[in-house]
């Protein structure tokens, strides 16, 4: 079971890290501590593995900061689904292999807290009152650098990035 944490539009770096609570700055502390600290205090303390972010458009914007991406990583984000992703959050997010969605209508569809069921192996959000969302696909890139775990475990694997011959 995860729960739906529903964020609205232009959630920017500095909202999921603030950058005072940056990795090199507290090297004592995991910065997955540090997720939403401020703009959401609750997922900091309560996120769960297989959790979903779902948000407006946008997400993502702002800096380009990685270890926002690394806090949401280390937190064990099942997945987010949004509207749009800002371009370098995509990146970001995709080889540290978050699964990332793109859907107005799944968005849309999903609320705060609530409880669901995420499937990725068979591309399915299912909720407790019975409606089952199809997530859209992946580019192929995207997700078997998703796949593999992140970019670097892909290239370990693979011996080469996406796409290269």
């Amino acid at each position: 079971m995860s729960k739906i944490w529903k964020f609205g539009a232009d959630v920017d770096t500095d909202q999921i890290v603030p950058g005072r609570y940056a990795p090199y700055m507290r090297p004592d502390a995991d910065v997955a501590d540090a997720a939403f600290i401020e703009a959401r205090p609750e997922f900091a303390k309560n996120a769960a593995p297989g959790d979903v972010i779902v948000a407006l458009e946008n997400f993502g914007c702002g800096s380009s900061r990685e270890y926002a991406v690394e806090a949401l990583r280390r937190r064990k984000v099942g997945a987010i689904i949004a509207h749009s992703f800002a371009r370098i959050f995509y990146r970001n997010a995709i080889n540290l292999g978050i699964p990332l969605f793109e859907s107005k209508e799944i968005v849309d569809a999903l609320e705060d807290g609530e409880d669901v069921i995420l499937d990725l192996l068979n591309a399915r959000l299912s909720t407790l009152g019975g409606k089952t969302l199809i997530l859209p696909e992946m580019p192929e890139f995207a997700r078997e650098i998703v796949d593999a775990g992140g970019v670097v475990s892909y290239v370990r694997q693979n011996g080469r990035f996406p796409g290269e011959s």
